[in-house]
Parts: structure tokens; sequence; C-alpha cells
């Protein structure tokens, strides 16, 4: 009898035990998270704080975590790089979910490539959301783009510093151009930025292709040289090393924020710049397409959109870190204390001319920035020099359409676009160009006035006419 009751306890041990080790293997539902794979160019403070924040939402709404996998591969332009040669590779996905940040042209130019995913939004989210700002979409009719915030571009500078040289206060683009401010302008590479690439874009569009070259022309020779990242030229600005730069708005913001409107003051010329979203979407063949629409619903919703405008701590806010950025929602301008952001402009009530073309600025972009790039940038020491020299000889403006000419026509930067992908025919257009921008930057020094070849032809006529002296005492003396 013992003995069964032995051997029943020891079955009920061993039934206990397996359902132990069954449902320890088995994941709880609260505990469980998905995945979410996000490339972006955003800083450490927008991945911080909507990470948290979707966090929390998608527990609400579905009992489970989501862990999002950031991926940085560099700026937009090395992302837009990036996206079109691991799609090139694996046609169907490229194992990513979102593209999150970058202005609004990559978007449009991967959207022709068919490599976004549509998803329209639920109705109660979408009728909140405007179709446009500044005559600009907010989201692409067919609802695989969306402008998750916005961006405007325009000129910040440190007070002090304009104050202390007694330069003028920056109202316009081509107020960065004037000889007055060499070696005082701040710029990045658009080839590794977005945020860079926008303003030079603007001033073709503004001024046309001519005059628009020659006001780009001009701001590269007098920058003090090109960063790598948009972020750091509001950073050389707050700490001097410029006065003036070209940067988009929330990193101005930034560095006001951080050391006070005293030191530091940005504008956004008037019927000169645009208001551009900020997009976000879905990739083609997303691994975890369901979270990916989750991520957007929340993005989306009043208690997403709050963060990018409210400051730290405050309730509906972000937890560390100021985002200092626009709200795509009309209606929380005026729910929000102003006490509670930084972001006093209303760009839903922002007035302007200018109506930027969006589909020309998508498809010249890779040209334009090689343009910059190998005329402004790679060449940029030769540039200064050829510059001062113009300014030393009194003759800049007579110069400068000279130096700022590009080897193609607007029309032709739209026609070549399309063959921009083949990297042979871009490599030998590109050492074509350079070998043009060598020629153009040579100076042709006048003999007679150049002061060294002066003082060496004075010297040499002085020698020959020694020589000359000489041997015609010598042949007297014979």
């Amino acid at each position: 009898m013992n003995s069964f009751r032995f051997y029943i306890r020891g079955i009920k041990f061993w039934i206990i035990l397996l359902c132990l080790v069954f449902y320890a293997e088995r994941p709880i539902n609260a505990t469980s998270q998905d995945r979410l794979v996000i490339v972006s160019p955003h800083w450490e403070g927008i991945k911080y704080e909507f990470a948290k924040g979707f966090n929390d939402y998608y527990f609400s709404e579905t009992g489970r975590l989501a862990k999002i996998e950031w991926m940085d591969v560099g700026g937009t332009s090395e992302i837009i790089r990036f996206i079109k040669s691991e799609f090139t590779r694996t046609p169907s996905s490229i194992g990513i979910d979102i593209m999150f940040g970058g202005g609004s042209d990559p978007f449009i130019e991967l959207n022709h490539m068919n490599l976004l995913e549509p998803y329209k939004l639920p109705s109660e989210l979408l009728v909140k959301l405007p179709k446009e700002v500044g005559g600009y979409p907010i989201y692409d009719p067919e609802y695989r783009w969306y402008g998750a915030t916005m961006a405007g571009f325009g000129i910040i500078y440190n007070k002090k510093v304009v104050e202390m040289v007694k330069l003028a206060l920056p109202k316009t683009w081509e107020d960065l151009t004037k000889p007055s401010l060499f070696s005082w302008v701040g710029a990045a590479d658009p080839r590794k930025s977005g945020s860079a690439h926008m303003p030079f874009e603007i001033i073709l569009q503004v001024y046309g292709w001519e005059k628009g070259w020659q006001i780009i022309t001009a701001l590269g020779a007098n920058s003090r040289g090109f960063s790598n990242s948009g972020s750091q030229v509001p950073k050389d600005v707050t700490s001097g090393e410029v006065a003036y730069g070209m940067v988009i708005d929330f990193y101005a913001w930034a560095q006001i924020n951080a050391v006070g409107r005293d030191l530091i003051g940005y504008t956004m010329p008037d019927n000169l710049t645009i208001l551009n979203p900020d997009g976000i979407s879905i990739l083609k063949g997303a691994p975890n397409k369901l979270v990916a629409q989750a991520f957007l619903r929340y993005l989306f919703s009043e208690s997403g959109q709050r963060l990018w405008m409210q400051i730290p701590g405050s309730r509906g806010g972000p937890e560390k870190y100021h985002l200092n950025r626009f709200t795509v929602l009309p209606h929380l301008y005026d729910q929000i204390d102003p006490d509670l952001t930084s972001v006093t402009f209303n760009p839903f009530n922002w007035e302007s001319t200018f109506v930027y073309n969006a589909e020309v600025g998508t498809a010249r972009r890779l040209i334009v920035d090689d343009l910059i790039g190998v005329f402004l940038i790679d060449t940029h020491a030769a540039l200064q020099k050829r510059w001062l020299h113009a300014i030393q000889e009194g003759n800049l403006e007579q110069i400068l359409p000279t130096l700022s000419s590009m080897p193609i026509t607007e029309e032709e930067s739209l026609i070549l676009s399309s063959s921009w992908r083949d990297q042979a025919f871009r490599n030998r257009t590109l050492l074509s160009w350079n070998k043009i921008a060598s020629e153009k930057y040579k100076m042709k020094t006048n003999i007679w006035r150049s002061p060294r070849l002066l003082i060496f032809s004075g010297s040499g006529f002085f020698l020959v006419g020694i020589v000359a002296y000489l041997w015609r005492l010598k042949k007297r003396n014979r």
C-alpha cells in the first residue's frame, strides 16, 4: 500500500515538474516582446522618447511589449543609398520595417521606385491631419508616406560675434554672400546630410538656376569648411567658430535652449524658404508589418505628437529630452500651454508666396549634391583662393558668373537624373567635372601686377644689366 502511494506521488511529482517546464518555456503574454526595425537619421533623444512612448502605447493596445531596433547607417543620403542597394540585392524585403526621418524628398524618391508599403491611418486620426501646409503635402494621397513632423530652414547666427566683428544681422540667403563674411559662414556636406541639402535646393528654386548657383558658390567661398553633419553647424556657431550657419530649425532651437536667446538668433528668410514635412513610411516587405502600423498609429495620436513640442517632465511630454519640433496636428498649438513648449511659431498660420516643387527637388537631388561636392567642397581651397584673388583685384562681380557656371543646364540636370544610378556613368561625369573645376579655379597672373614677379623681373633686369656692362668693359680692355 505504501509502495503504491509512493508510486502515485512520484507520478504527481513528474506531472507537476513537466507543467512547470512547459509554462516556464512558454512566453507569458504580459512580458512577450514583438520586434520592430527602424532605420533613421534621427538623434538619440527622438529615438529614446518615441521608443518609450510606443512601448507604453503598444502594451495598452495588445498586452505585449515592442522592442525597437534602431539601425544607424549614417545621414539621410547614406540611408537612401543603403535602402536602394539592399532592395537591389533582395527585391522582396530588406528586413527593415520603417524609415523614419530625413525630410520628404527621400520618401518621394522611394515611392517612385515602389519601395514603400501603403497604410491608411484610421479615420479618427486621418481627419485631424491636414493635407498640406504652405502648399506642401503632409502625406501621400496613396498613404505610402506621412509627414511625422515639420522642419523649417533658415540661418542661425551668433549675436555676440556679429556685434564684436561688426557684421550685419542676416535676413536673406544672399546676405551670406558678402565678401566681408569670408570664413564666417558655416555649412555641411549635402552628400552626407539631408538637412544640409535642403537650403541649397531651396536657393535654386527661389532664385533660379543661374542666380541660385551664384549665391551657392559665394556661400561656399565664404564658408570656413563643410562639416559631415548638419548638427555640427549650429554648434560651430554657438562656439564662435563661425558667425552664421545654414540650419534646420530644431538644431537652432536646441542651441537657443542650451545657451539662451541673448547669444543665439535664428531667422527664416521671408518668402525664401519652406516648411518641409519630415517623413515616415513602412518599407516594402516589412517583416513586422502589424507592429509597424501600430507605430504609425501611435506617432499620429495626440500622445505621440505632444512629444515633439512639450518640454521634458511636463504632463504628456517627453521624459528626458527636449525635441524642439513642430506637431502636425493644428489644434495642439492652441491646447499646449506656452510655458510647456519652446516652439512658439505656428506653421499653420505661416504664409509664403514661394511654392516649393518637391518633384523637381527629388529628381535632381543627387545631381545637385554632386555638383556642390565637386565645385564647392572637394575644391574648396582652390575656390577660396580664386575668390580672395577676385576680391583683391576688385573684379568679383565680373568673375562670379564664371566661377558659378555649372557644366549642365537646369533641364539637363533633370535628364541626367535617370542615368545617375549607373555608377560607371556617374564616375565618368564626376571625373570630367573635376577637370572643369580645376581649370575654372586656376588664376592667370598678370606679370606686371604681381608684386613678387615685379621684384623678380626687376632683379633680373638688374643682373642682365651688370652682365652686359662687364662684357662691354672686357671688350674695351681687349
